[in-house]
């Protein structure tokens, strides 16, 4: 069966899960963050998964794309779906002004330089309260209902919305992967030396890479905030809550092919959400360390990612049965 048709079934399943749930329930807004992160991690994948460049700073992106909108919203009343668009763009010359010292680097050194950029913004954001609320945060206004506004009172929207900018952030990676800036970027993961000997400006493709996962995390970033209708900067621009957990969501499911984020996201987020729920009255952090351990297990068995782990359990099923 072609994949654009395991596609197609896979989205209409996705489309008609809501109609069996509580549209203002726990269990729907569990798979609304599912789908939001396999979109973040699909946007990372384009840079740590074809490329191979490690970042730890994409949630100096998605913090972008959040703030932009929200005070665009706020100050101006402008749509977040303007807000969306404007965030998308300064994300875009963020990643551009960043790539010129950084692209040189490899390995950790790109990740820590990347790790202290989102560290800059979130100070920033922690310190300017005039516009950005300091450490309090910023509250979405309410609203009724309204599509311009991108504000519901049910989730249920909201998940329709979030599977949309999955689908379509999936697009541009398959777009990307098949396209000639692709196999460069591909080039640039096994060997960038070779890649530059045979023609590859690596720079040039590192650096439109960057902007083209920029701007999509960033209109994650408006997303997240209108879901959330409230956030502070370590919401947004933290490490752990989302560059880590972006890279770990693309890295478990399986970097650099395109059903490993939605994988790794519709894993890791109902996994967490669950050990919360278990664990968290039990003892301070005992579900932060569960969930941990789980995660090093995973990754301890199969370090290419779970999409490895199944491609390889076929593939012994395949050959017992034809000896």
């Amino acid at each position: 069966m072609k994949w654009w048709i395991v596609g197609a079934v896979v989205i209409v399943a996705a489309a008609i899960v809501p109609t069996f749930l509580d549209p203002t329930g726990y269990a729907i807004r569990v798979l609304t963050l599912a789908l939001l992160f396999a979109a973040l991690g699909q946007a990372w994948n384009i840079v740590g998964g074809l490329a191979n460049q490690i970042s730890l700073g994409h949630a100096a992106f998605f913090g972008l794309g959040a703030y932009t909108s929200t005070i665009l919203l706020i100050n101006f009343g402008l749509s977040p779906w303007i807000g969306m668009l404007a965030g998308a763009a300064i994300a875009a010359v963020a990643a551009y002004l960043l790539s010129f010292p950084t692209m040189k680097l490899r390995g950790h050194y790109f990740a820590l330089a990347t790790l202290a950029f989102s560290e800059v913004l979130r100070v920033i954001a922690g310190s300017w309260t005039s516009v950005t609320g300091g450490p309090v945060g910023l509250s979405v206004p309410f609203s009724p209902d309204s599509f311009w506004l991108l504000q519901f009172k049910s989730t249920m929207p909201y998940y329709y919305i979030m599977l949309g900018a999955l689908v379509v952030i999936s697009g541009v990676f398959v777009w990307v992967r098949h396209s000639s800036l692709g196999y460069r970027l591909r080039a640039l993961k096994e060997n960038p030396e070779a890649a530059e000997v045979v023609g590859v400006n690596t720079t040039q493709v590192k650096i439109t890479a960057a902007v083209i996962s920029a701007a999509l995390t960033a209109t994650l970033g408006t997303l997240y905030a209108q879901f959330t209708y409230f956030f502070d900067p370590e919401a947004v621009f933290g490490i752990i809550p989302i560059s880590v957990r972006a890279a770990i969501i693309a890295i478990l499911g399986g970097a650099g092919t395109v059903v490993g984020p939605i994988i790794g996201a519709f894993l890791i987020v109902p996994m967490e959400e669950m050990a919360n729920v278990l664990l968290s009255s039990r003892g301070a952090g005992l579900s932060q360390l569960a969930f941990g351990v789980m995660l090093i297990a995973i990754i301890l068995i199969e370090p290419r990612g779970i999409l490895a782990l199944i491609t390889n359990g076929v593939s012994r099923l395949r050959r017992r049965k034809s000896s």
